[in-house]
């Protein structure tokens, strides 16, 4: 017998008869074996006996076998089953992925909410993120400005997009915020150890910034931290939609890793690098992106002298993405400002702040600004 793996389920269907089992998780999917067809089968090979407490089911992949042993406090049936040898052995399909709403359905029981359904699509979706070819990446001490970063133990994870368009690019996708402490410990501004050039989150001058900032919290009391988390998710899947495969650089709500150890980060294992954010005024006042000031002696500095301008290019192009998808855009669509990302990046980098506190950040806005930055990004690799 194959020893059981996967997650255990029970229910007790109408007639009030228990079920109980594991639906097992392989290679690319998750494969649920109905437990109505299980009940069906037995119902047939007993023919129609009584089960008085339930069976125990081992789910393998189609085509494998799986055993089926049935008790009863029925002394009758104990005799037949003893007669027939205790067990009997059957064959079964296990159902495709589109079973698994009407799995759920049979598992529950009477007077029970549809919780169980949404506990099996909730794993269904994890496991399918899991299943997803990917790699963990840390910060290399070697990297170029790696020594920069005071807080450096959490690592990225780079997703490989499994369609068949794939585009051979990645795009990093930074939540903003979301490093526990990071308030309380100053990183380097620039490279060169100059002071700021504008003021911002740190005022100009200083030599010094927060690692990671704590961040906002909107007009209904909802994390600026959450809210960028949420939207790294959406913008996530459908990247990978359209081919292109994705390092997250923050998939949780607390990563130790500072922004200069995302940014290095990005610099190594990504071909651009998008940070998300919402201002923290109050005026709804649309999406910008954060453009390297115009200041002869930051603009001399590198890496921003040799990147500055594709910094440029890339903001533009997510503008004009979410432009297409409707979305509100404040002023001429960018607001200078001197940021430790800017300062560091040595790939196409930019800080998109999507709105202000006051600005709709539910499931359908955070859709639609998913959908308008991978159309920018797509136009900014010329897709």
């Amino acid at each position: 017998m194959r020893e059981k793996t996967g997650r255990e389920f029970s229910g007790r269907a109408e007639n009030g008869r228990r079920f109980h089992g594991f639906y097992e998780r392989r290679g690319y999917g998750v494969r649920v074996l109905s437990a109505f067809a299980v009940f069906m089968v037995t119902l047939m090979s007993l023919g129609g006996c009584q089960m008085r407490e339930y069976g125990k089911i081992d789910l393998t992949q189609a085509g494998e076998e799986a055993s089926f042993a049935e008790k009863s406090q029925s002394e009758a049936f104990v005799e037949r089953v003893v007669a027939e040898k205790e067990t009997r052995e059957i064959r079964i399909t296990a159902e495709p992925l589109a079973v698994v709403s009407t799995a759920a359905e049979i598992v529950k029981g009477p007077g029970e909410s549809a919780g169980a359904e949404a506990e099996i699509q909730a794993d269904v979706q994890s496991e399918a993120q899991t299943d997803l070819q990917s790699e963990t990446v840390a910060l290399d001490p070697s990297w170029k400005y790696a020594d920069f970063a005071k807080i450096t133990s959490g690592t990225a994870t780079l997703y490989r997009s499994e369609e068949e368009n794939r585009v051979g690019k990645v795009v990093c996708v930074n939540a903003g915020h979301g490093t526990s402490g990071g308030s309380s410990v100053k990183t380097q501004c620039h490279p060169d150890g100059t002071p700021k050039v504008t003021g911002g989150t740190t005022s100009a001058g200083s030599t010094t910034a927060v690692a990671v900032s704590g961040g906002m919290q909107f007009a209904d009391g909802t994390a600026e931290a959450e809210v960028t988390l949420a939207l790294a998710l959406v913008l996530k899947e459908e990247l990978l939609a359209r081919g292109y495969d994705v390092l997250m650089i923050r998939e949780s709500s607390d990563i130790q890793l500072d922004n200069i150890a995302r940014t290095v980060i990005a610099n190594n294992a990504a071909d651009c690098h998008i940070a998300l954010h919402w201002d923290s005024t109050s005026s709804d006042k649309g999406a910008f992106y954060m453009s390297v000031p115009d200041v002869a002696s930051y603009r001399a500095m590198e890496p921003v002298a040799s990147h500055w301008q594709e910094h440029h290019a890339l903001g533009e192009s997510l503008i004009a993405g979410l432009i297409g998808a409707g979305v509100k855009i404040f002023s001429g669509g960018s607001m200078a400002m001197d940021l430790t990302q800017t300062s560091y990046s040595t790939v196409p980098s930019v800080d998109i702040e999507l709105g202000d506190k006051v600005s709709d950040h539910s499931a359908a806005a955070l859709n639609v600004l998913a959908e308008g930055l991978a159309d920018g990004v797509e136009r900014f690799f010329g897709e």
